[in-house]
């Protein structure tokens, strides 16, 4: 395949044993609460929490590429190119960003970092924004007067909006989790063709929520299919046990982990129904699972085992969720080669 995605267990020197005469790192995540020191040359989401249900320090996932790399950085932000796609993370300190009365630091970092990615896609001629990774400190907790996660969807909105990207429609797929601390860190990829943006037909489209949560809508699609060449990737958003715009089950782990896998299933006949290669399932999907409480995650885990099968892989990741009422989010990737593309 022309773009690959690889996970393992992080060895102490991340950049070792990845690149090749064949394949090149374009970039990639380390997740975990114990993360190496040396960071390799090409951009690195370092996603600081605990991995759960593993005696791992921390894990490492790298795209691999066949085709030449090249990278740079601009305005922070990190990034490498191969082909038609980039992949790319920034992270801010919101102590770098004082607000203003009607502007919070994070509303404030959050608008500049995603102008900086839009400045960054326009000089490299790749304007499509495919999938986003966002992680923010105290994502439920209230300052200026707004929950925090909302104050990110107003900064949010607003780049796009200024970058006359849209802000529904034709979005990209992406997760909002909750860190303990650390700066607002946002990974992404891009490339130079229109994702097919995915909905979920028991769910009100995020863009389209009511006011009841917050003063501006999430910027994401539940899901995307996207083409780089000679293959398909399917990225399904961050996925909780929401049905219309509603939480269900609050105080009941065990039934949003079924009503959150639920929704993913629905997303993959969405996806089944667009896609130009193989059918996807759900035993053949790689997973990301976060859970808000660490006692949750042996119930967590025996409910998704039978779900998805013993053979897809399952992250399990300690964070908090965009709502405080929901206990677990779930997001996940495949892909397929496409012959004579």
């Amino acid at each position: 395949m022309k773009l690959q995605l690889v996970s393992r267990i992080c060895p102490d020197h991340p950049a070792d044993d990845v690149s090749s005469e064949t394949v090149r790192p374009l970039g990639g995540a380390l997740l975990g609460r114990q993360l190496p020191v040396v960071l390799p040359d090409w951009p690195v989401q370092r996603i600081a929490a605990p991995l759960l249900g593993s005696a791992a320090g921390s894990w490492q996932e790298t795209w691999l590429s066949v085709q030449i790399v090249t990278c740079g950085n601009d305005e922070g932000v990190a990034w490498c190119r191969a082909g038609q796609l980039l992949y790319g993370v920034i992270d801010l300190d919101e102590a770098d960003f004082p607000g203003q009365a009607d502007c919070s630091p994070l509303q404030a970092a959050s608008c500049e970092a995603y102008r900086r990615i839009f400045r960054l896609l326009d000089a490299q001629g790749l304007p499509h924004l495919w999938r986003v990774w966002n992680y923010l400190a105290d994502i439920n907790r209230e300052s200026h007067g707004l929950e925090r996660y909302r104050q990110f969807n107003i900064g949010r909105q607003d780049a796009f909006l200024e970058g006359r990207r849209g802000a529904t429609g034709n979005v990209p797929a992406a997760c909002a989790i909750g860190l303990a601390g650390g700066p607002l860190s946002i990974a992404f990829m891009a490339g130079d063709s229109p994702a097919v943006p995915i909905e979920n037909p028991r769910q009100v489209s995020a863009y389209n929520y009511p006011a009841d949560y917050g003063p501006r809508s999430p910027t994401f699609s539940r899901a995307a299919l996207v083409y780089p060449p000679g293959q398909e990737i399917f990225f399904i958003s961050g996925t909780a046990s929401i049905v219309g715009h509603r939480t269900l089950h609050p105080d009941d782990v065990v039934a949003q982990t079924r009503e959150a896998l639920a929704n993913i299933a629905a997303v993959v006949a969405e996806a089944n129904r667009l896609c130009r290669g193989p059918a996807y399932a759900l035993d053949a999907l790689s997973y990301r699972v976060y859970v808000r409480h660490a006692a949750d995650f042996p119930r967590v885990r025996e409910t998704l085992a039978p779900l998805v099968g013993t053979s897809a892989e399952i992250v399990y990741v300690q964070a908090d969720i965009c709502r405080h009422d929901l206990l677990l989010e779930i997001e996940a990737i495949a892909s397929h080669g496409l012959e004579n593309c």
